[in-house]
């Protein structure tokens, strides 16, 4: 009996029926563009729909291994792609950073290198199933040269699906959307979010019902912003919070901000200090500000400099 992959998705009933239906009709499209918030699911979606794919006609009693080689990302048929970060020459994934010790700087992205990889990935047939697939993340990180190789492939992608997953559909250029099949993702309902936690063994994380109400429905972000709260050190966190006192109170903290943070800390930090004042404070100027010094720093914009002119902003607005 051959096992259904999306059995593992919870809460995306409507990218399930789409999904399921596309391969029961044998209507696969040469690109998917899986769009939604943070954390509710498009990864392990197209994980779900890559194990469903690469088991076509493959007898039951060999999907177990052909869905585990998927899981571990070692498949000949599938190639995965992640946003990466320039290092002494070489191209390194965001955990390989944190496996070496490395912070960044600036944010992660899918670089020019990254899509020709994929073309010579294409370039050959598959080698197991009936189709290759090339799967990549955060695809709205992609650079204008990167975006601008990948529509040459999508013209042409022969024996392939590519699933690009992406959090907003506007942080692609239009002429890459028009050529890919839209699945939307959504929040989860608080039911489906226990279903989660409860199947992860996780239930812990629902008795902070600050993290809950910031997640917004989504369990990868809940267990994300769990894991940041840790890892900022608590004072730090603590005058992070509070409106400064003063310029120089300004100017030292985000010093430590930019010294003891990484970007991607940063950036996960800007977006929940819109979630702290806004339920506190009702100030729409002050989510004004943290969404400008986001683009900042999506910008490459020096961190210091981009949040010692947020918390000068700030203190303006409070002075």
């Amino acid at each position: 009996m051959s096992i259904n992959p999306f059995q593992q998705l919870i809460g995306q009933s409507q990218a399930v029926e789409l999904l399921e239906q596309v391969i029961a009709k044998n209507r696969i499209a040469p690109a998917y563009l899986f769009t939604g918030p943070v954390g509710v699911g498009r990864s392990l979606g197209a994980k779900c729909f890559s194990e469903a794919l690469l088991c076509v006609n493959i007898a039951p009693e060999q999907q177990v291994l052909v869905q585990k080689r998927i899981r571990e990302r070692n498949h000949p048929d599938l190639l995965w792609v992640e946003p990466t970060y320039q290092y002494q020459g070489q191209l390194i994934t965001v955990q390989e950073a944190k496996n070496l010790g490395i912070t960044r700087k600036v944010p992660p992205q899918i670089r020019i290198e990254q899509i020709r990889e994929v073309t010579r990935f294409l370039s050959h047939p598959p080698l197991e199933a009936s189709r290759s697939l090339v799967i990549i993340e955060d695809a709205q990180t992609m650079t204008e040269a990167a975006a601008n190789g990948l529509l040459k492939t999508l013209e042409e992608p022969g024996q392939a699906t590519l699933i690009l997953l992406a959090i907003n559909i506007n942080d692609l250029i239009p002429t890459l959307i028009s050529r890919c099949q839209k699945i939307p993702f959504h929040s989860l309902s608080f039911e489906d979010l226990i279903k989660v936690f409860k199947e992860q063994k996780n239930e812990v994380i629902l008795k902070n019902e600050e993290i809950i109400s910031f997640a917004q429905g989504s369990p990868g972000e809940a267990i994300f912003a769990t894991q940041q709260l840790d890892n900022i050190p608590k004072e730090l966190y603590q005058k992070i919070k509070k409106i400064p006192s003063g310029q120089i109170e300004a100017l030292e903290l985000s010093k430590i901000i930019a010294q003891k943070l990484d970007i991607q800390t940063q950036l996960w930090l800007i977006k929940y200090l819109q979630y702290y004042y806004w339920t506190r404070l009702k100030n729409k100027k002050i989510l004004e500000i943290l969404e400008k010094s986001r683009l900042y720093l999506l910008s490459y914009v020096q961190s210091q400099l981009v949040w010692e002119c947020l918390l000068l902003e700030i203190l303006s607005v409070y002075s």
